[in-house]
């Protein structure tokens, strides 16, 4: 038998402007979660209301969309929320740009080009990487919310399936979604369920 260290469950925040016009950005500020970014929220707290499980802790990433959807949901909880220093891949020259221009322009190779100014692929995942090690170690028993974006619950995924830099964008993972992912002993991790949107 598994002996489970931590489970997080990572909500991917709620939808912007530029999510919804599939504009990539890496901003901390800019954009704020819209009026269908709310609702989505709204509609993950009625999911983990129903579900009536105890979380004993809420983190988020520190940018604008991340912070304002975690307050909706430690609202749920009435819990405090913890920042921790997990910002989106930082992407250079691609920030504001289109994804489809971008695919456009380099089609798959774009998964594992670094663009200028920005983050490898691989020194991202390392960077995500350290941050859920040290939440793990942290939260030893513990069921804990993630709230971050949908490139950190990706790279997530990709580090507990071993998921190639080509095959980590194929996981796709919307706004306002849940995964769940536990970690337990001898630093092993299995995914429960990935980019559930409740209805």
């Amino acid at each position: 038998m598994f002996k489970r260290k931590c489970k997080i469950t990572f909500i991917t925040h709620g939808a912007t402007v530029h999510s919804m016009d599939g504009i990539l950005s890496d901003s901390e500020k800019f954009p704020k979660i819209n009026d269908i970014g709310e609702e989505e929220i709204e509609k993950v707290c009625e999911y983990l209301t129903k579900r009536g499980v105890h979380y004993d802790k809420i983190y988020t990433s520190s940018s604008t969309r991340c912070t304002q959807s975690a307050q909706i949901v430690a609202k749920l909880f009435k819990k405090r929320i913890t920042t921790i220093d997990l910002p989106s891949r930082k992407l250079g020259e691609w920030s504001g740009q289109s994804f489809n221009d971008i695919y456009n322009e380099f089609g798959s190779q774009a998964a594992v080009i670094t663009p200028e100014g920005g983050e490898g692929l691989d020194c991202f995942n390392k960077r995500v990487a350290s941050v859920i090690e040290k939440l793990v170690e942290e939260n030893q028993g513990n069921r804990i919310i993630v709230v971050t974006t949908p490139d950190v619950v990706q790279a997530a995924i990709a580090l507990t399936l071993n998921l190639t830099p080509e095959n980590q964008f194929k996981t796709l993972i919307k706004t306002g979604s849940l995964t769940q992912i536990s970690y337990f002993v001898d630093s092993w991790s299995s995914v429960i369920y990935s980019d559930y949107m409740p209805l």
